[in-house]
């Protein structure tokens, strides 16, 4: 069988789509009556089917086209099931979570999708193993998808939790920040810069800044966890490689954005006028996110913004949305993988407009939470940005993708 590139990326965006209907459902439920509907387990649904159907399989989608391009098609029949078996699992816990919760078949499913991503990361890094030369990218690769079966220690010290019925508060917070912080910063984020890093290599002789870049964030990406857990007991020296690792990323991050300036004259003519759009936004939002991790090394900063939900609701969706996402899109539109028709193009206005008005709100709600002050409509707001994600997914979803064999 041949890989088919654009019907992956259709099916990963249709799940985009899904992921939208859910995230207009949760915002609904927030000011009408839905009865029939838990908020809580369609919570956990919305947010599981974000991480395994719509990221994870977009990325998998990808990593195996870079392996494809590399060593031929015959490689795609060992990941072939490997893709069909995480959207199967994707589709069981889309159903499974918004019945039951944390329940038997949601458990299920949730597991199967780890062992999918064990499954994945072996033979991936055993075929980047193989290829003759060796590159920044790769090594992007390998810790993402490293990165990726790390991050399953927190989900099963969670399911653990939930099974026995015996949460302890700190602990089933560090369980759930250390699968997120790995998800998140980990497998998202190092297997997209490792797609960026090998378009860069593409056009520029940059390898030894990019393998610089990679090492300053890969040493900050353990003790980094501990910024999602200052409100913890830690030891001094732990916190000061905290601190370190928020400055390592910031100087990676600043190395990075330097090199893609000194060659920009090579790298301009790549990109579309609206993958630079997506991409500046999303580069952006990784700006912040980077900034708002060296502010939260300050303990009093970090403590009052763990305290109030608004505020880390903001925070996952500038990452999830804003930095990862957009990244996906962007990718996608720099590649040619899109046909650059009016619907696409205005899909991904809407969605990319609709990303950053939906970070203002949350940010606004959470500062305001600080304070406790009442903002007037700001749920009616952000059922309205839900709804523009929602209209941009859809018109994305409904776009033809070029039939690319690759």
């Amino acid at each position: 069988m041949v890989f088919s590139l654009s019907r992956w990326l259709k099916i990963t965006l249709i799940n985009l789509f899904i992921v939208a209907c859910l995230g207009v459902t949760l915002r609904y439920k927030i000011l009408y009556s839905l009865p029939f509907i838990d908020q809580k387990h369609l919570l956990h649904g919305h947010s599981h089917f974000a991480f395994a159907g719509w990221i994870t399989q977009a990325i998998m989608a990808l990593l195996v086209s870079y392996l494809i391009k590399q060593q031929g098609n015959n490689i795609y029949k060992k990941y072939k099931w490997l893709l069909y078996a995480n959207l199967f699992t994707a589709y069981g816990m889309l159903i499974a979570f918004p019945i039951e919760g944390y329940g038997l078949f949601s458990i299920i499913f949730s597991t199967a999708s780890i062992f999918v991503s064990y499954f994945f990361a072996f033979f991936y890094w055993r075929d980047l193993n193989k290829l003759a030369r060796g590159s920044a990218a790769h090594a992007w690769f390998k810790a993402a998808v490293l990165f990726n079966a790390v991050s399953s220690v927190g989900a099963f010290a969670l399911t653990i939790m939930m099974v026995a019925r015996v949460i302890h508060q700190t602990w089933y917070l560090a369980a759930e920040y250390f699968y997120l912080h790995f998800q998140y910063n980990g497998w998202f984020f190092f297997a997209c810069m490792g797609l960026f890093t090998a378009f860069i290599s593409r056009y520029t002789d940059s390898e030894k800044v990019l393998t610089s870049v990679f090492r300053f964030f890969v040493l900050a990406i353990v003790p980094a966890y501990f910024l999602s857990a200052l409100w913890m007991d830690i030891p001094v020296w732990v916190y000061i490689l905290v601190i370190l690792a928020a400055l390592s990323q910031v100087i990676g991050w600043l190395q990075l954005v330097h090199l893609t300036r000194k060659n920009r004259a090579l790298l301009n003519p790549h990109f579309s006028t609206v993958s630079k759009y997506i991409l500046v936004c999303s580069a952006v939002a990784l700006s912040v996110k980077l900034l708002l991790q060296l502010g939260s090394t300050i303990p009093s900063l970090s403590n009052l913004a763990f305290s109030f939900r608004p505020i880390v609701i903001g925070y996952l969706h500038l990452v999830l949305l804003g930095v990862i996402t957009l990244f996906l899109l962007g990718s996608m539109f720099s590649e040619d993988y899109f046909y650059s028709n009016k619907r696409s193009v205005t899909g991904v206005i809407i969605f990319a407009g609709a990303v950053m008005l939906n970070e203002i709100l949350l940010m606004v709600q959470g500062v305001a939470a600080i304070t406790y002050t009442s903002i007037p409509f700001i749920n009616e707001m952000l059922l309205g940005a839900a709804l523009l994600l929602f209209t941009g997914a859809l018109l994305m979803s409904l776009t033809k993708i070029n039939n690319l064999q690759k």
